[in-house]
């Protein structure tokens, strides 16, 4: 139980991060830092620094024969498409809130790999607290803003997104019995940015500018997405997808929009209807419904 009650702690830290990063890549679009940039720049500092950590602490890195393709699968889903499509869908939509709401519905399609793949099981309640708590983050999200030209190849560019993150749980909950998270990570960021490397070079430098690229305003939000973002907030994410399952881990990025807004409204980027607050009553109760298992009575 407790170490459950870690596992649950750990996807809360985790989509807290991912709801601000939202904002933190926002930022850096606004100021044209291009994707190709700052993406593989997260990523390789990731990399580095949980290079650095399991050094640190002495955990086996060595990967198994067997599991290459899976590494080179894992970083294919996460982070090469899944950074490209998500940070692209946000340039597109130019909204944090929307994109964080079509990427919310990840668990829909991870409870339908947790079932055939996995065997998870989870009960009827589980299952309706998954649309119970969509219902409440669409009230918390819904806005009627205008739409540029590129909006609906934003929408669909996102649901890519959200295919690889299922995906890249499927393969994180393959790799979890045999290796550390953070090693998992490490290695799917690593091998991340070398998928990376050829945008990088090409349309990621193009047009590099030291004041504007170096500056603290550039730097802060690359530096928060890699260190809190991605090396800490994917570490969690490894450990809470070992101990709680693909099913039950997953309807946590449903939180993201909820968090995002909320973050939104304390930085002072946007303001929260009454609707908008009765919807986080609602999205509450259908993640404790998700979670939620009622224990069987002993004779």
């Amino acid at each position: 139980m407790k170490g459950k009650w870690t596992a649950l702690l750990a996807a809360m830290g985790t989509i807290t991060l991912w709801g601000m990063s939202y904002i933190w890549a926002d930022r850096l679009l606004q100021l044209e830092i291009p994707v190709e940039f700052f993406v593989p720049v997260r990523i390789a500092l990731a990399g580095f620094l949980l290079f650095l950590l399991n050094k640190i602490c002495h955990y086996d890195m060595r990967i198994r024969r067997c599991d290459w393709v899976k590494y080179l699968l894992l970083a294919l889903c996460m982070p090469f498409v899944y950074f490209v499509a998500e940070t692209y869908g946000l340039k597109f939509t130019d909204s944090p809130t929307i994109t964080s709401l079509i990427i919310a519905t990840n668990p829909l399609f991870s409870m339908m790999v947790g079932l055939f793949i996995f065997r998870e099981r989870f009960t009827v309640g589980n299952i309706i607290g998954v649309f119970v708590t969509l219902a409440g983050l669409f009230l918390v999200t819904y806005t009627r803003a205008e739409t540029g030209p590129l909006f609906y190849w934003g929408i669909l560019i996102l649901f890519i997104a959200v295919a690889s993150e299922v995906s890249q749980i499927a393969f994180t909950k393959s790799l979890s019995s045999t290796y550390k998270p953070s090693v998992i990570v490490m290695y799917q960021f690593l091998f991340g940015a070398v998928l990376f490397l050829p945008l990088f070079l090409t349309k990621g430098i193009r047009g590099f500018d030291p004041a504007l690229h170096l500056s603290w305003h550039v730097l802060y939000p690359t530096l928060a997405l890699a260190v809190l973002c991605s090396a800490t907030a994917f570490t969690l994410w490894a450990y809470a997808i070992k101990h709680l399952g693909v099913a039950h881990v997953s309807v946590f990025l449903a939180v993201c929009p909820l968090l995002t807004a909320i973050l939104a409204f304390l930085f002072g980027e946007e303001r929260l209807s009454a609707l908008q607050w009765a919807g986080m009553a609602v999205a509450m109760v259908g993640i404790f419904l998700t979670q939620w298992t009622p224990e069987k009575k002993t004779t």
